[in-house]
C-alpha cells in the first residue's frame, strides 16, 4: 500500500471515531428544557417525543465499543500499513497452519514417497489419501466421479490429451498445462468450417456429409494436419486430442464441433506443485493413474471396479483427514 492511500485510511478512521464520539456526546445531552417535558414531536397524532436523555447503562456501550476499537487498532493491523503492535497478518497465520498440517501429515506422505506410481495406483491406503486429496483439489473441475464436464476433461476414459503414462500424469498436475486452439472461422470462412465439422465426424466414425467431408479434407491438411496430425490421431506432446476416437472435451454435437472450429478453445490446468508439495503431488498421481487401470481391469473382466467401489467407500477411513485438513488449510489461506 502506498504511503498516500495509508494516511488517507488513518485520517478517514480516526475522523470517523471521532466523530462517533462527538456524535454520542451531542445527542445524549437534553434539550434545553426541563427533562420530562416532550420535544413537542409528535407522530401518529399522539405519539410524543419526551425530553428523556438515554440510560446511563445504554449510553456507556457505545463508548466500551469506541474504546475496544482504539484498542484493537493499536493490537492489529487496520491503520493503513501499521501492522499492529502484535504484529499478526492472516498471512503469517496461514503459513503457521501449513506448517503445523504438515508437520502432522509428513509422516503419512512420506512412507509414499519412494513408492513408484504404479505401486501406489495398486495400494489401498495411497488410493485412501489420494482420493481425499483428489476430492478436495481436483473435484471442482473433473467432478466428484472424475468424469469431467464439457470444458474440463473425462479422467475415466482413454482420452489423454496429454498422454496417460505415470510420468505424463504427474507432469499435468504438478506443473498444469495450457491448450490453445486457434479459431478457423476467419481463415477458412462458414463454407471452410462448414467442410471441416463433417471430415471431423468423419474420422471419429460419425454420420457425415461425403461430399462436404472431401471437401473438407484439403482444410483439414492445411490448417489442421500439423496439430492434430494427418490421421486425426492427435499428439500428446502438444496436447492435441485425438479425433478419431468419438470423444470430446467441448461436446460432440455437430454445432459443439463447428464452434470449436469457428472460435477455437483455450484450457488451463493450473500447476498443482506450488500449491500441495511434491509428496501430495506424488499421491494424487497414483490416485489418477489408477483410473487407467480400473478401465484396463474392465475391459479385461478383471476387478477393477471392485477395487475402485471399496475404496471410494472406505475413503473416511485411513487418511481420510488429509483432505480435510487441507481443505481447512487453503480457507484459510489470504
Amino acid at each position: 500500500m502506498s504511503t498516500f492511500w495509508s494516511i488517507y485510511i488513518i485520517v478517514l478512521t480516526v475522523a470517523s471515531m471521532l466523530g462517533i464520539w462527538w456524535l454520542i456526546r451531542w445527542t445524549s445531552k437534553p434539550y434545553a428544557r426541563e427533562e420530562g417535558e416532550t420535544t413537542h414531536h409528535v407522530w401518529d397524532e399522539d405519539l410524543e417525543e419526551y425530553n428523556t436523555p438515554l440510560p446511563r447503562w445504554f449510553l456507556n456501550l457505545f463508548y466500551i465499543t469506541i474504546i475496544f476499537s482504539v484498542i484493537y487498532l493499536i493490537l492489529y493491523p487496520g491503520l493503513g500499513n501499521f501492522q499492529g503492535l502484535l504484529g499478526w497478518s492472516s498471512t503469517g497465520q496461514y503459513d503457521r497452519e501449513v506448517a503445523r498440517a504438515d508437520s502432522r501429515f509428513a509422516e503419512i506422505f512420506q512412507q509414499f514417497a519412494d513408492m513408484e506410481i504404479e505401486e501406489l495406483a495398486r495400494d489401498e491406503r495411497a488410493l485412501r489419501t489420494g482420493h481425499n486429496l483428489y476430492m478436495t483439489y481436483c473435484s471442482t473441475c473433473h467432478g466428484a466421479d472424475a468424469r469431467g464436464a464439457v470444458g474440463f476433461p473425462n479422467l475415466r476414459d482413454d482420452n489423454w490429451a496429454w498422454g496417460r503414462s505415470p510420468e505424463a500424469i504427474h507432469a499435468s498436475i504438478a506443473h498444469g498445462r495450457m491448450g490453445v486452439m486457434p479459431g478457423w472461422g476467419s481463415a477458412a470462412g462458414e463454407e471452410g468450417v462448414e467442410a471441416l465439422t463433417e471430415y471431423t465426424l468423419k474420422l471419429a466414425g460419425r454420420d457425415h456429409d461425403s461430399t462436404l467431408a472431401d471437401a473438407g479434407a484439403q482444410q483439414y491438411a492445411q490448417f489442421c494436419a500439423s496439430c492434430h496430425g494427418t490421421g486425426g490421431g492427435g499428439n500428446t506432446a502438444m496436447g492435441a486430442p485425438d479425433l478419431t476416437n468419438n470423444q470430446w472435451v467441448w461436446g460432440g454435437t455437430r454445432e459443439r464441433i463447428a464452434d470449436v472450429i469457428r472460435h477455437g478453445r483455450q484450457n488451463e490446468m493450473p500447476a498443482q506443485a506450488p500449491l500441495l508439495g511434491d509428496e501430495r503431488v506424488h499421491v494424487l498421481a497414483g490416485y489418477v493413474y489408477s483410473f487407467i487401470i480400473d478401465d484396463v481391469g474392465e475391459n479385461a473382466g478383471g476387478d477393477g471396479r471392485d477395487a475402485r467401489a471399496g475404496r471410494d467407500a472406505g475413503a473416511a477411513d485411513a487418511g481420510g483427514d488429509v483432505g480435510d485438513a487441507d481443505a481447512g488449510r487453503d480457507a484459510g489461506a489470504p
